[in-house]
């Protein structure tokens, strides 16, 4: 995985940094693991925005992936690892021994021909699915589920992994990419290994046209508002005095929003670090 730097024939071809996609084996995707994706523009089902500047961008279909990893003690191989513009990291193409074809989140270093499998038993090895009952101490994570049997919730974007630190009775512990350390039932499944394009936070888009490509519209900054449209807007000149918040009011920048009396805050041990 590497980033791609361009000679600057256009201004905005001098700053722009976008991932080289040499890591990506096949241009087409698996048709039968395709379905529509419609797009919103930021409305709800009356036809009201209800989220501002999302709109346009280019067409998409979503990519059906397998977060479960139920498909238990049957191997399977890797096909092509390949681009997904639904997420920030690789999918990659297993074909199963028995025939069936499923996509997931390629871990880092995968490579195209080989095994991986799910279940008990199976090898802690990048790509196998494992309960979190049977991963050793200290092995680096990802796609971990929530309750058994849910799917992948955490740690699913690129280059995100979190880590295995111990088990409690009938609980793991974990520590996430927040920094966030919680208890997780042992039952619940984790992929071995790191998310793959790991250096997609170093990507520059170089141009606002490519924020358009990607359904995101010119975002109007609060202190340019007038008072009647944002808690923050009005004012003299440039002045932009009071604290950040948002077009509700509600402060930002360290503000705590979480529900004090959450039910899983019982399972959290230490909260994520500011």
């Amino acid at each position: 995985m590497a980033l791609k730097k361009f000679k600057p024939t256009t201004s905005s071809q001098r700053f722009k940094l976008v991932s080289a996609l040499d890591d990506i084996t096949a241009t087409s995707p698996e048709k039968s693991l395709l379905q529509p994706r419609k797009s919103s523009g930021g409305r709800n089902n009356t036809g009201k925005m209800t989220i501002r500047s999302i709109g346009g961008g280019h067409k998409q279909k979503y990519r059906i992936i397998d977060f479960k990893r139920d498909k238990e003690d049957i191997p399977a191989t890797v096909k092509t690892i390949e681009y997904d513009p639904n997420r920030t990291a690789r999918i990659a193409l297993l074909y199963y021994a028995d025939g069936e074809k499923r996509y997931i989140v390629a871990p880092n270093g995968l490579k195209v021909g080989q095994e991986v499998i799910a279940g008990k038993g199976a090898q802690p090895e990048i790509g196998n699915a494992l309960y979190l009952s049977e991963i050793p101490f200290g092995t680096v994570i990802h796609n971990i589920e929530l309750r058994p049997g849910q799917g992948a919730k955490m740690a699913r974007s690129a280059g995100s992994s979190a880590q295995l630190m111990s088990r409690d009775g009938k609980f793991a512990v974990i520590k996430l990419p927040s920094g966030e350390t919680r208890m997780i039932l042992q039952s619940c499944k984790a992929t071995i290994g790191m998310v793959s394009n790991t250096e997609h936070n170093l990507e520059v888009s170089g141009k606002a046209g490519r924020s358009r490509w990607l359904g995101r519209r010119p975002r109007t900054r609060a202190v340019v508002m007038n008072p009647v449209d944002h808690p923050m807007g009005g004012g003299e000149g440039r002045a932009s005095g009071g604290h950040p918040r948002s077009r509700k009011g509600l402060p930002a920048k360290g503000y705590k929003t979480r529900y004090p009396k959450k039910a899983s805050n019982k399972y959290i041990i230490e909260r994520r670090k500011k």
